[in-house]
C-alpha cells in the first residue's frame, strides 16, 4: 500500500544538505516519516554536523542544498507521473531479463553436472547434494558485498558500511510492513543514536521466522523430488513436478490477492500442456525399461510424493513472494539487494539447523556419507556455484516480477537441457520434445505480455485516480547502493 506524500503549506522544495542523504540512509527528499518514528529530535542532533568529513569530495553535491524528491512532487502532472512509473517499469524488467537469461544458463549447467555426477560418477547422495547447494545460498550477500565495494571503492569503508546496512535494514523494515516506509533522518547518521532514534522495530526476528518457513517449503519440496525418482517414471517425474506453475497461479490468487485473468489462467494452461506433451508425447518411450520394474502401489505412491512437492515448490514461490519481497514502490536496486540478503539467510539455516539429518541417514544407512574426491569434487563444487547463481537469479526474478511468471519461465529449462543434450552428447530431440517446448516458449511469451498489460493498466488506473507515483528516488539506490553509478 502506497502513502502520499504530506505537502503542507509553505513547505520548502529546498533544504539543507546531509551527503549521506544521497543514499537510501538518510533520505531528505520530502518524504513523509512512518508512524513506527518518533517525531522528537536526537539530543544528538545540535552537535551533529550536516557533513561527513571523510566523504570523499565526489560523495557531495556541488551546492549545500537538497532538492527533495520529485517523483513526489505536487507539481507533478498525470502525464510525468505516468512516465515515472513507466520509465521505473522498463528498468525493472529490463534487470529482470538479465537475471532470466542468467538462471537459464546457470540451471542448464547445474542440471548437466549434476546428472553427471549421479549417474556416470555414482556419486547418488541426494540429501547431501541438497544441503550443499542449498547451503552455497550463504555466499550470495557477501559476494553482492564485494561486488558493490568494488563499484564504491573511492568511498571510505566506515561510510560504505553504513549506507548498506541502513538499505538492508530499511528494506527489511518494509518487507515485516508490507508498504513503503519513509525515513526522514534529522540528525548525523554517523551517530548511532540518531539512527536508531529513527528506525522501528528491529526487523531480524520476523525475517528469522520467515527465512525458517520458506526455507522448510524448500527443503521438503526438493527432497520429494529425490524421494520420487527411483519410486516413479521419469514422465511422470517431469510432468507432475513442473505443475508447480500451476500451484504458483493458485496461491498467488488467495495469499498475494491476483486478479484472476483469462490471458494469465490460459498462458498457465499451455505451459503445463507442453509439460505433458515433453514427458508423454513419444509415448513414455524413455520410461519404458523403468515402468516394467514398477508395481501399480510403487509408482502411485512416488506420484503422490512429487504431486506434494509439486504443491510445496508452488507455496514456497508465493510465501517467499508474499513475506520476504520488497512491496511495490521500492526500486530495482532494493528488491535485487534484498533478495540476495534473503537467499543468504536461506542458505545460512540450511547450514546451520539442516545438517542434522546427514548423521542420521548415515547410521540408518539410507545414504552414507562420502566426502567426493578428484574429479567428482570438482565437478561438484562447480554444480554447487551454478546452482548458487541460478537461486539468486531465480529469488531476484521472483522479487522483480511474480511467482507465476517466473515459475513459468522456469520450464524453459525442460527445452534448454534438451538442446544441451543434444548439443554436448548428440542425443536428438524428439518430435515431442520441440513441440512441448514451442508450447512453453509461446506461453511464457503470453504470460509476459499479460504482466506487461496488466502493469500498463495498473499505471493507467493510478494516474486517472490522480495517484502520485510513491517511489524511492532513483538516486536514493544508485548512491546508496551503488547499482547505477
Amino acid at each position: 500500500m502506497f502513502h502520499s506524500a504530506d505537502h503542507r503549506p509553505g513547505q520548502p522544495l529546498l533544504k539543507p544538505h546531509d551527503p549521506d542523504s544521497d543514499s537510501d540512509t538518510p533520505s531528505s527528499r520530502g518524504r513523509n516519516k512512518s508512524p513506527l518514528h518518533s517525531s522528537s529530535r536526537d539530543p544528538d542532533a545540535a552537535d551533529s554536523s550536516p557533513y561527513d568529513p571523510r566523504a570523499p569530495p565526489l560523495s557531495r553535491r556541488p551546492s549545500g542544498l537538497s532538492i527533495t524528491n520529485t517523483m513526489r512532487s505536487r507539481g507533478s502532472t498525470p502525464a510525468s507521473s505516468k512516465e515515472l512509473l513507466h520509465l521505473e517499469a522498463r528498468r525493472k524488467y529490463t534487470i529482470a531479463a538479465f537475471f532470466l537469461v542468467t538462471s537459464l544458463v546457470s540451471f542448464t549447467v547445474q542440471t548437466e553436472l549434476a546428472a553427471y555426477i549421479q549417474h556416470d560418477l555414482g556419486w547418488d547422495k541426494a540429501y547431501c547434494m541438497l544441503y550443499l547447494t542449498h547451503g552455497s545460498w550463504t555466499f550470495l550477500w557477501p559476494l553482492q558485498l564485494l561486488f558493490l565495494r568494488i563499484q564504491k571503492r573511492h568511498m571510505p569503508w566506515p561510510q560504505f558500511w553504513r549506507r548498506h546496512v541502513w538499505l538492508v535494514r530499511t528494506t527489511a523494515e518494509m518487507v515485516q510492513r508490507q508498504e513503503i516506509v519513509k525515513h526522514h533522518v534529522r540528525t548525523n547518521p554517523s551517530s548511532r543514536r540518531g539512527l536508531a532514534s529513527q528506525l522501528g522495530p528491529s526487523p531480524w526476528v520476523y525475517l528469522a521466522k520467515t527465512t525458517a518457513l520458506v526455507t522448510l517449503a524448500l527443503t521438503v519440496a526438493g527432497l520429494s523430488w529425490y524421494l520420487a525418482v527411483s519410486m516413479t517414471t521419469p514422465s511422470d517425474l517431469t510432468a507432475i513436478y513442473n505443475c508447480s506453475a500451476f500451484f504458483a497461479y493458485a496461491f498467488s490468487v488467495l495469499l498475494l490477492k491476483e486478479r484472476l485473468r483469462l490471458d494469465k489462467s490460459l498462458a498457465v494452461l499451455v505451459a503445463i500442456i507442453g509439460v505433458l506433451v515433453v514427458a508423454y508425447g513419444d509415448g513414455g518411450s524413455k520410461s519404458a525399461p523403468q515402468e516394467g520394474e514398477l508395481d501399480g502401489a510403487t509408482r502411485l505412491a512416488g506420484n503422490l510424493i512429487i504431486g506434494m512437492g509439486s504443491v510445496l515448490y508452488g507455496l514456497y514461490e508465493v510465501l517467499y513472494k508474499r513475506y520476504a519481497c520488497p512491496p511495490e514502490g521500492v526500486s530495482a536496486g532494493r528488491g535485487v539487494i534484498f533478495a540476495n540478503t534473503f537467499g543468504s539467510l536461506i542458505g545460512t539455516f540450511t547450514l546451520t539447523v539442516l545438517w542434522i539429518p546427514l548423521p542420521l541417514l548415515h547410521w540408518l544407512g539410507w545414504e552414507i556419507f562420502e566426502i567426493p574426491t578428484g574429479e567428482t569434487a570438482w565437478l561438484l563444487f562447480i554444480s554447487v556455484v551454478m546452482n548458487m547463481i541460478f537461486s539468486g537469479s531465480f529469488l531476484v526474478l521472483i522479487s522483480l516480477t511474480s511467482p507465476v511468471l517466473s515459475s513459468v519461465a522456469a520450464l524453459l529449462t525442460i527445452f534448454i537441457v534438451a538442446i544441451a543434450d543434444w548439443f554436448w552428447f548428440g542425443t536428438p530431440i524428439s518430435g515431442a520434445g520441440v513441440m512441448g517446448g514451442l508450447l512453453i516458449i509461446f506461453a511464457f511469451g503470453m504470460l509476459s505480455w499479460s504482466t506487461w498489460r496488466e502493469m500498463q493498466e495498473d499505471e493507467s488506473r493510478k494516474v486517472l485516480a490522480g495517484e502520485e507515483p510513491d517511489l524511492l528516488s532513483e538516486s536514493d539506490d544508485a548512491e546508496g547502493n551503488g547499482l547505477d553509478d
